[in-house]
């Protein structure tokens, strides 16, 4: 007989892996982000024998203070983890209580949103510039935008501020300014985000504005260091010529406190932390107070697919999210076809939790 309030009978440590479809190369900032990652997941199992599982980021909590509590102790479906310290479960927990509960992850959050959730393709990095000894050049990224539409992707998010790292300042903003613009010629139909990862000054960004301003870009992000005031003189330019893009603000070691006002005063129109690293649990917190601001919000979910599937529900769940973040790759014991988008949409199901069955034995190896 199962039990509306198990017990937790075990909390098991995993690594899982993720594989992209090709090596994703250097951002503005970063160097190579490799073939995919190896992830952390932990497993709940009931007392009964029902299970939830998630990734883990960052160091896993202490397994001996969640084993032999009972499920309302730790987590309550209205609000998600009840005490900060048992955060690094989010994910597990809130996939646990949507089986427990015979639910979606997306009807605990409210069911706010649509079941089908847009999903931008964010794997659209600096490869041209690939490999050293002889890069491949513009068409590269064009042929990624095509292999990934066809995965299922409709739109795409391209990184930007080469000048910043990796190619003298005028001749990477010069790449920019001709990436953008190829793309958009490619699709026409296409949104187009670009995403410069703190890579240009305010003065910098304006001129690659203006070499690109009829490319009607979705939304620009992270263009540079946060600055309240040079985001307040994006938002007037923008005003001016593209008033539609929107400024996405807040990945990179958000200040959630800073950058409230920010948003809240018009200089930022989505806000990104990531569905992990702040977790399920403080989007909950924050989404009603954002959504009675006019602050969108799309949960950061790059490196990881299974994060696009959380971030989705969070998208369905909470409502305010127009598109999240996709990432192509594979998860071992994962089907595909849960994780990635068809014709540009994450299409979710009644599936309690998550919806993702738990992958075999095979795949989940021991955690390091």
């Amino acid at each position: 007989m199962t039990s509306a309030d198990p017990r937790i009978a075990s909390v098991r440590l995993a690594r899982l892996e993720t594989r992209y479809p090709r090596t994703v190369g250097r951002n503005a900032r970063l160097g190579s982000h490799g073939d995919g990652p190896d992830s952390d997941v932990a497993v709940l199992v009931a007392d009964d024998g029902r299970t939830g599982w998630g990734l883990v980021e960052g160091p896993p909590g202490d397994v001996a203070r969640v084993e032999g509590r009972r499920l309302s102790e730790l987590a309550d479906p209205a609000v998600g983890v009840l005490d900060p310290t048992d955060r690094w479960l989010d994910i597990a927990l809130h996939d646990l209580l949507g089986v427990v509960h015979d639910a979606p992850v997306h009807a605990l959050l409210g069911g706010r949103g649509s079941t089908d959730v847009a999903v931008y393709d964010g794997a659209i990095y600096f490869d041209d510039l690939d490999p050293q000894e002889s890069p491949r050049g513009v068409d590269v990224l064009l042929d990624e935008c095509r292999a990934d539409a066809a995965l299922g992707f409709r739109d795409f998010k391209l990184k930007i501020g080469r000048g910043n790292r990796w190619m003298d300042r005028a001749a990477g903003d010069a790449r920019d300014v001709a990436v953008t613009r190829a793309v958009r010629e490619a699709f026409p139909d296409a949104r187009i985000l670009v995403d410069a990862n703190d890579g240009y000054d305010l003065e910098g960004f304006l001129s690659y504005l203006d070499a690109v301003a009829d490319a009607d870009l979705f939304w620009v992000e992270e263009p540079f260091l946060d600055d309240p005031g040079d985001l307040k003189a994006l938002r007037s330019w923008l005003d001016d010529r593209s008033p539609a893009t929107r400024i996405a603000e807040g990945e990179t070691s958000p200040d959630v406190d800073a950058l409230l006002p920010v948003a809240t005063s018009g200089a930022i129109d989505v806000l990104l932390m990531d569905v992990m690293s702040f977790g399920l649990t403080a989007w909950r917190e924050l989404m009603p107070h954002l959504a009675g601001t006019g602050v969108e919000a799309s949960p950061h979910a790059w490196g990881r697919p299974l994060k696009t599937r959380y971030a989705a529900h969070l998208a369905a769940g909470l409502g305010n999210v127009e598109v999240v973040e996709g990432v192509p790759g594979r998860v071992a014991g994962v089907d595909a076809a849960l994780l990635l988008p068809r014709d540009g949409v994450l299409h979710l199901d009644d599936s309690p939790g998550f919806g993702l069955p738990l992958p075999s034995d095979a795949h989940l190896r021991p955690a390091r």
